[in-house]
Protein backbone atom coordinates (compact mmCIF):
# COMPACT_ATOMS: atom_id res chain seq x y z
CA UNK A 1 0.00 0.00 0.00
CA UNK A 2 1.47 3.34 -0.93
CA UNK A 3 2.11 6.09 1.99
CA UNK A 4 -0.89 9.18 1.42
CA UNK A 5 0.50 11.81 2.79
CA UNK A 6 -3.23 13.22 3.39
CA UNK A 7 -4.02 10.65 5.86
CA UNK A 8 -2.72 12.05 9.39
CA UNK A 9 -2.99 10.93 12.98
CA UNK A 10 -5.95 13.08 14.89
CA UNK A 11 -7.40 13.02 18.40
CA UNK A 12 -11.52 12.35 19.40
CA UNK A 13 -12.50 12.87 23.14
CA UNK A 14 -15.44 10.46 24.18
CA UNK A 15 -17.06 10.07 27.29
CA UNK A 16 -15.34 8.45 30.12
CA UNK A 17 -15.10 5.02 29.56
CA UNK A 18 -16.53 4.85 26.75
CA UNK A 19 -13.19 4.27 24.36
CA UNK A 20 -14.14 1.13 23.47
CA UNK A 21 -17.49 1.16 22.88
CA UNK A 22 -16.80 4.37 20.38
CA UNK A 23 -13.94 2.28 18.66
CA UNK A 24 -16.74 -0.59 17.56
CA UNK A 25 -18.86 2.04 16.88
CA UNK A 26 -16.42 3.77 14.57
CA UNK A 27 -15.38 0.16 13.18
CA UNK A 28 -19.38 -0.45 12.00
CA UNK A 29 -19.37 2.84 10.40
CA UNK A 30 -16.15 2.79 8.34
CA UNK A 31 -17.61 -1.13 7.49
CA UNK A 32 -21.20 0.03 6.95
CA UNK A 33 -20.12 2.74 4.57
CA UNK A 34 -16.82 1.36 2.34
CA UNK A 35 -14.70 3.77 4.49
CA UNK A 36 -11.43 1.87 4.30
CA UNK A 37 -9.72 4.04 2.74
CA UNK A 38 -10.69 6.87 4.70
CA UNK A 39 -10.16 5.81 8.20
CA UNK A 40 -7.24 3.26 8.33
CA UNK A 41 -6.64 2.91 11.61
CA UNK A 42 -8.09 3.62 15.25
CA UNK A 43 -6.31 2.91 18.41
CA UNK A 44 -6.49 2.99 22.48
CA UNK A 45 -3.32 3.18 23.46
CA UNK A 46 -2.75 1.15 26.79
CA UNK A 47 0.06 0.03 28.82
CA UNK A 48 0.11 -2.97 31.40
CA UNK A 49 1.36 -2.72 34.77
CA UNK A 50 1.74 -5.12 37.24
CA UNK A 51 -0.62 -5.19 40.39
CA UNK A 52 0.27 -7.70 43.75
CA UNK A 53 -2.87 -8.35 45.61
CA UNK A 54 -3.31 -10.52 48.36
CA UNK A 55 0.32 -12.07 47.07
CA UNK A 56 -0.49 -12.62 44.06
CA UNK A 57 0.76 -11.01 40.57
CA UNK A 58 -1.66 -9.70 38.21
CA UNK A 59 -1.07 -7.96 34.63
CA UNK A 60 -3.30 -5.54 34.67
CA UNK A 61 -4.29 -3.14 31.35
CA UNK A 62 -4.70 0.46 32.04
CA UNK A 63 -5.51 3.65 29.27
CA UNK A 64 -2.52 5.97 28.76
CA UNK A 65 -4.77 8.66 27.76
CA UNK A 66 -8.51 7.87 29.10
CA UNK A 67 -11.35 9.94 27.42
CA UNK A 68 -9.35 9.96 24.15
CA UNK A 69 -9.09 7.35 20.99
CA UNK A 70 -6.87 8.29 17.88
CA UNK A 71 -7.87 7.87 14.43
CA UNK A 72 -5.51 7.87 11.36
CA UNK A 73 -7.78 9.09 9.05
CA UNK A 74 -8.30 11.41 5.41
CA UNK A 75 -9.52 14.51 6.83
CA UNK A 76 -12.58 16.07 5.51
CA UNK A 77 -15.76 18.05 6.19
CA UNK A 78 -17.93 14.74 5.41
CA UNK A 79 -15.28 12.70 8.12
CA UNK A 80 -15.97 15.36 10.55
CA UNK A 81 -19.24 14.95 10.36
CA UNK A 82 -19.82 11.32 10.37
CA UNK A 83 -16.85 11.05 13.38
CA UNK A 84 -18.24 13.31 15.77
CA UNK A 85 -22.11 11.97 15.06
CA UNK A 86 -21.04 8.90 15.95
CA UNK A 87 -22.27 7.42 19.40
CA UNK A 88 -20.42 8.67 22.76
CA UNK A 89 -17.59 11.11 20.28
CA UNK A 90 -17.78 14.39 21.96
CA UNK A 91 -15.64 15.76 19.24
CA UNK A 92 -12.38 16.23 18.14
CA UNK A 93 -9.53 18.05 19.73
CA UNK A 94 -8.34 21.36 18.32
CA UNK A 95 -9.41 24.85 18.22
CA UNK A 96 -13.50 25.22 18.15
CA UNK A 97 -13.63 21.66 17.61
CA UNK A 98 -11.93 20.92 13.97
CA UNK A 99 -9.59 18.49 13.62
CA UNK A 100 -6.15 19.31 14.47
CA UNK A 101 -3.59 16.67 12.89
CA UNK A 102 -0.69 15.23 15.53
CA UNK A 103 2.85 15.97 14.40
CA UNK A 104 5.11 13.09 13.88
CA UNK A 105 6.84 13.52 16.90
CA UNK A 106 3.54 13.35 19.24
CA UNK A 107 2.85 10.41 17.04
CA UNK A 108 5.93 8.68 18.09
CA UNK A 109 6.12 10.07 22.00
CA UNK A 110 2.61 8.47 21.79
CA UNK A 111 3.65 5.28 20.57
CA UNK A 112 0.88 5.25 18.21
CA UNK A 113 2.83 3.50 15.17
CA UNK A 114 4.85 0.74 15.20
CA UNK A 115 8.60 1.02 14.04
CA UNK A 116 9.83 -1.35 11.59
CA UNK A 117 12.45 -3.75 12.24
CA UNK A 118 14.33 -2.55 8.77
CA UNK A 119 13.96 1.32 10.41
CA UNK A 120 15.54 0.24 13.88
CA UNK A 121 19.10 0.95 14.47
CA UNK A 122 20.18 0.38 17.72
CA UNK A 123 21.84 -2.98 19.03
CA UNK A 124 23.02 -4.12 21.91
CA UNK A 125 25.26 -1.90 24.03
CA UNK A 126 23.54 1.35 22.92
CA UNK A 127 22.89 4.58 25.39
CA UNK A 128 19.03 4.89 25.52
CA UNK A 129 16.76 7.29 26.46
CA UNK A 130 13.26 6.18 27.34
CA UNK A 131 10.39 7.84 25.84
CA UNK A 132 7.22 6.84 26.73
CA UNK A 133 5.93 4.56 29.67
CA UNK A 134 6.45 4.29 33.45
CA UNK A 135 10.21 5.25 33.17
CA UNK A 136 9.48 8.23 30.96
CA UNK A 137 13.32 10.10 30.41
CA UNK A 138 15.35 7.45 32.56
CA UNK A 139 18.53 6.41 30.70
CA UNK A 140 20.15 2.92 30.30
CA UNK A 141 22.37 0.59 28.27
CA UNK A 142 20.28 -2.22 25.76
CA UNK A 143 20.92 -5.45 27.00
CA UNK A 144 19.49 -7.36 24.23
CA UNK A 145 17.26 -6.74 21.20
CA UNK A 146 14.62 -9.52 20.19
CA UNK A 147 13.43 -8.49 16.27
CA UNK A 148 10.77 -10.92 16.08
CA UNK A 149 9.03 -9.68 19.01
CA UNK A 150 9.99 -5.69 18.35
CA UNK A 151 11.22 -5.69 22.02
CA UNK A 152 14.37 -4.51 23.66
CA UNK A 153 15.66 -4.76 27.48
CA UNK A 154 17.44 -2.03 28.95
CA UNK A 155 19.81 -1.89 32.02
CA UNK A 156 18.37 0.58 33.93
CA UNK A 157 20.04 2.38 36.94
CA UNK A 158 17.16 2.55 39.82
CA UNK A 159 16.91 2.66 43.72
CA UNK A 160 20.43 2.52 43.45
CA UNK A 161 20.85 -0.83 41.31
CA UNK A 162 20.73 -2.16 37.72
CA UNK A 163 17.59 -3.62 36.53
CA UNK A 164 16.33 -4.97 33.42
CA UNK A 165 13.47 -3.44 32.10
CA UNK A 166 11.70 -5.20 28.53
CA UNK A 167 10.16 -2.13 26.33
CA UNK A 168 8.89 -1.83 22.57
CA UNK A 169 10.80 -0.35 19.70
CA UNK A 170 9.26 2.83 19.88
CA UNK A 171 9.51 3.57 23.89
CA UNK A 172 13.55 4.21 23.28
CA UNK A 173 15.65 6.57 21.21
CA UNK A 174 19.60 6.45 20.99
CA UNK A 175 21.61 9.52 22.58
Amino acid sequence: MEQDNNIKWYVIHTYAAYESMVKNNLEKMIENNGLQDQIVEIAIPVEETIVEKNGKRKIVEHKRFPGYVFLKMKYSDTMWYMVTNTRGVTGFVGPQGKALALTPEEVKRMGLEKVSVEDFHIQAGDNVRIISGALDTFLGVVDEVSAEKQKVRVIVHMFGRQTPVELEFNQIEKI
